[in-house]
């Protein structure tokens, strides 16, 4: 009754503003960013593995059984996955789902849920799919990213125009911070590869020249665009300059190629946080200085020297992977 007597008595232009500071205080609904990785991208299983390849699968079988009650050690991409879910205990909301894809089947991957569970990670779907790939299931999850160790599956989850990467091995230990930093590199990764075919067919001047004429021509979308978009979403969700996700774009271009990049990105209203034109510089220096969690390129060659610095991820698609 008192409620009701307050509203009539609120005036018109006091109530609205009433409701749009309300409105102001919730956080933006957020379309949940879902990320799915394989077992041996998220724990170390290369001894368990090995017995598998040498001893056969009734030898594997026995080992995982033997052992469903130890912790399975970091595997590659365990901090990311870490820092990912992190994202969910800052928010109202929980933004981030982690899907686990596996060639395990239930009885062998009850070590890998143990593991799960060991860890405290908020993971509780998965797909154990005994000895075939489980790439087939990653749109029925609605996947946003697949990170895998096993290229053929990440070669099929792009086909099917999903993010994927093949996490590599790295020198890099995790870094020990909240702060989730990623790195991408652009053509082939955050753009379509149309400019980057253009210079391996025809060389450096003619694809200048082209970036030139088409400076003001958005790119179309690479496989990581839906990524970045996403990543971005969860970012607004915070005040600005609190978001604890930090993105960077690490490309070979310089001016004048670099002003189709800024013209792409605003026309997909999309912000990156840091951009570094490098003009054929190696990145790994520059990657370690941004002291990224990950970053993912379309070139084997950039990918190994990155590794050294950086966990990265290989994306095995456009004109350089053919």
């Amino acid at each position: 009754m008192l409620l009701e007597l307050l509203w009539k008595r609120w005036p018109a232009g006091a109530t609205r503003k009433l409701k749009i500071t309300m409105a102001t205080k919730q956080q933006p609904l957020i379309d949940p960013l879902v990320i799915a990785i394989s077992s041996r991208a998220l724990f170390d299983l290369d001894e368990s593995h090995r017995v598998y390849e040498e001893e056969g699968l009734d030898a594997y079988q026995e080992y995982q059984i033997a052992r469903e009650d130890d912790p399975l050690e970091h595997g590659v991409a365990f901090s990311l996955v870490q820092k990912l879910l992190n994202l969910n205990t800052l928010l109202d909301q929980s933004p981030v789902e982690v899907i686990l894809l596996s060639r395990n089947s239930a009885d062998t991957g009850l070590r890998v849920f143990n593991s799960i569970q060991h860890y405290e990670l908020d993971i509780s779907r998965a797909a154990f799919c005994g000895g075939d790939s489980p790439y087939r299931y990653i749109p029925a999850f609605n996947s946003h990213l697949f990170l895998s160790t096993d290229g053929a599956d990440v070669r099929q989850a792009l086909e099917l125009n999903v993010a994927a990467a093949t996490i590599l091995p790295s020198k890099k230990s995790a870094a020990q911070r909240e702060l989730l930093k990623i790195a991408f590199d652009g053509d082939a990764v955050l753009f379509s590869d149309e400019s980057e075919e253009i210079y391996k067919t025809k060389g450096l001047e003619a694809f200048t020249e082209n970036e030139r004429e088409a400076a003001n021509e958005p790119m179309s979308g690479g496989p990581f665009k839906p990524f970045l978009a996403s990543l971005q979403q969860i970012q607004g969700a915070f005040p600005v300059g609190e978001a604890p996700i930090r993105t960077c774009l690490v490309t070979a271009r310089a001016a004048p190629a670099h002003e189709r990049v800024v013209r792409t990105l605003r026309a997909w209203n999309i912000r990156i946080d840091e951009s570094l034109f490098l003009g054929g510089l190696d990145k790994g220096q520059f990657l370690q200085a941004f002291d990224a969690d990950v970053f993912f390129d379309d070139q084997q060659g950039h990918c190994e020297s990155a590794r050294n610095h950086v966990a990265t991820g290989h994306v095995p698609h456009g004109v350089a992977n053919k």
